[in-house]
């Protein structure tokens, strides 16, 4: 008792600072977010509020990823570990993706570095290099290294999260695509993305091999079997990839119905009031979201007032 009170009284714990360490970059990045945010408020072009409070639920998911009961249990099982993964990697990622704008990225791709960085944000880069962070990630080799090694384990977070931004971010990012990544080309990439994550997650389901003996163990603490926490680890993958994939089906078949609708509506408009507009301007013009600018250009010049 009086050895707990002496090491209380000598400051932060190891845990303790462990965990400020794990924070305090998401709370770095949340004011610099903010601050930013709070700017563009008073411009022609201000961050949503829904893409504001998307940015902070991806900051919080990972947060919660490693603070929460997940965090402590990730040392333990691999199934939770492998819930803690998922949450940062996968929809963290997501949600940190859905709250940036061009506007708010502005002053970060001014600076060099940074905006050399962008060439890795093509669909052609990004997913092989999330594929491979994947799965070099989880060689035993490097996966039990960074169950032993806090630092080595910290990298390995930081790679699932900028590889994950960096995926989602052909998808749903600011940032110009090719102009060869239309709706039939963004299936393709949501189809591999989702085989890249099937073939991991039916390896740990269906093995009958352990591969990370480092759990033996916890999963004895826990009264389950290495393999059967192994497997579980798979079925969860598999499981939220299915149900991820679903979402990401559902809004690109919607993403497509309306393009099409505002497509031709733009073409209508320009048919009846004598203006000229080929389908293929009109297409990226709805693509890259620059349908309304269009439509008040096409207004200009057929002599038609801006719609309020």
């Amino acid at each position: 008792m009086l050895h707990t009170a002496f090491a209380a009284s000598l400051g932060p714990q190891p845990g303790a600072l462990a965990d400020f360490a794990s924070v305090a970059p998401l709370a770095l990045l949340g004011v610099l977010y903010g601050g930013r945010a709070r700017s563009l408020g008073h411009t022609p072009h201000p961050v949503p509020g829904w893409r504001q409070g998307s940015f902070y639920a991806g900051l919080g998911l990972i947060a919660v990823a490693l603070l929460s009961p997940i965090g402590s249990l990730s040392d333990e099982l691999l199934s939770a570990h492998m819930v803690e993964h998922l949450l940062m990697g996968d929809l963290a990622a997501l949600l940190i993706v859905l709250g940036l704008t061009g506007p708010l990225l502005a002053p970060v791709l001014r600076i060099g570095f940074f905006d050399r960085l962008r060439v890795l944000a093509n669909p052609l880069i990004a997913l092989p290099l999330w594929a491979i962070n994947l799965y070099v990630w989880h060689l035993p080799f490097l996966y039990q290294a960074a169950l032993r090694h806090p630092g080595v384990h910290a990298l390995e977070h930081a790679m699932f999260i900028a590889c994950g931004v960096n995926m989602w971010m052909c998808l749903f990012g600011p940032l110009p695509m090719p102009r060869w990544f239309g709706n039939l080309a963004k299936l393709g990439y949501i189809i591999a993305v989702r085989l890249v994550g099937t073939v991991l997650g039916n390896v740990f389901l269906w093995s009958g091999t352990v591969f990370y003996p480092f759990y033996v163990h916890g999963d004895a603490s826990h009264h389950i079997s290495p393999l059967a926490d192994q497997n579980v680890a798979g079925a969860i993958m598999m499981v939220e990839e299915s149900i991820l994939t679903l979402g990401l089906l559902c809004w690109l078949f919607l993403r497509a119905a309306r393009e099409g609708e505002e497509r031709q509506q733009l073409l209508d408009y320009a048919r009846l009031h004598g203006v000229e507009l080929s389908e293929a301007r009109a297409a990226r013009a709805v693509a890259a979201g620059r349908g309304a600018e269009l439509r008040r250009r096409l207004e200009t010049r057929a002599g038609a007032s801006p719609r309020m």
